[in-house]
């Protein structure tokens, strides 16, 4: 290496700023949009988009400099998803971050030309939102939330940590979840009987009809709840986990963070894995890389949470062998 490029590449590293970074000071920001279907009041939802702008700000895109972020949130709601969708398109952005399979749909009913990169999407196949896994075609790439197996371990931990349970319901919103429901419906309902379950569908659209599943259910002995992932439901959650307390209903969930805030147990991925995970897509998708060469990957990491107190108020004797296969247990 000649002198002179030596010292330049120095003074670039002594700067802090990495070569992609000090590229991209000769012209214009870069503009990134992100739509999240959650509730932009939500704090754990919060965590996880600072812990994605974080990330590019150690690739070195950082904002006002030469990125501009929009960001836009939609609490689940499909109308405002699509509103704030075409908001973002119009803005010609160089990528956008969707997160929630609602929120890509919403999206590529604007653009299939403007790179979108996904988190917390499940079934991104049967949604119709790229081509394959390995060879995700068009203009998105991301990470997935679940496989449909896991639909099978829930119903699975409903009944040991609740023997009595006969009857389990699956509550979800037909117009957020994966495939209407049906991605997680299906294996639920086959792996119900060999377990002693009623498998009961509990599709809801509003808070009302969150209420009146729940004390539809209440009324029958051995009645037991699963919830489904969706961003209707994480926006909801509160409400669920109150009603299924104020019910007596053992419930499982599919994220942490439902148990943390009073549900009886959880089994899902760590969201927040997939956020820091996500950037770097954006930072190759703004070197020049294409979302169709991009594969969608799976989540790497799962927990299980069990929360004693909730145990105890309902009258469940948590099995040891559950206990010890805990990654978290709250007391």
């Amino acid at each position: 290496m000649r002198r002179r490029d030596f010292l330049g590449l120095a003074c670039a590293g002594a700067a802090g700023w990495p070569l992609a970074a000090l590229a991209q000071q000769s012209g214009a920001p870069r503009r990134i949009g992100i739509l999240v279907g959650f509730a932009e009041t939500d704090a754990q939802s919060q965590a996880r988009v600072r812990r994605f702008r974080d990330e590019l700000a150690d690739l070195g895109w950082r904002d006002g400099r030469n990125m501009l972020f929009d960001e836009r949130w939609a609490s689940g709601d499909k109308a405002t998803m699509q509103q704030h969708a075409k908001e973002l398109v119009a803005r010609d952005p160089a990528v956008i971050f969707g997160v929630t399979v609602s929120a890509v749909s919403a999206l590529l009913r604007e653009t299939r030309t403007v790179p979108i990169v996904f988190a917390q999407v499940s079934d991104p196949v049967g949604s119709g939102l790229i081509a394959n896994l390995a060879h995700p075609g068009g203009n998105v790439t991301g990470f997935t939330n679940f496989e449909e197996s896991i639909a099978t371990k829930w119903p699975e931990l409903l009944k040991e940590i609740s023997p009595a349970t006969r009857r389990a319901a699956f509550l979800f919103n037909p117009e957020t979840a994966a495939g209407r429901g049906e991605f997680y419906l299906r294996p639920f309902e086959t792996a119900a009987p060999a377990l002693g379950l009623q498998a009961v569908p509990a599709p809801v659209h509003d808070d009302g009809e969150i209420r009146q599943a729940v004390a539809a259910l209440a009324g029958a002995p051995g009645a037991g709840l699963i919830v489904m992932p969706d961003a209707f439901t994480l926006v909801h959650r509160d409400l669920i986990i109150a009603l299924a307390a104020a019910n007596r209903i053992p419930a499982v969930y599919p994220f942490r963070f439902f148990a943390t805030a009073g549900g009886l147990m959880s089994y899902g991925v760590d969201p927040m894995e997939q956020y820091p995970r996500a950037a770097l897509y954006v930072d190759r998708i703004l070197k020049g890389a294409k979302p169709a060469e991009l594969p969608v990957q799976a989540p790497t990491k799962f927990e299980l949470s069990i929360n004693l107190k909730t145990a105890k108020a309902l009258g469940l004797d948590v099995p040891p062998t559950l206990l010890a296969r805990a990654d978290e247990v709250i007391e």
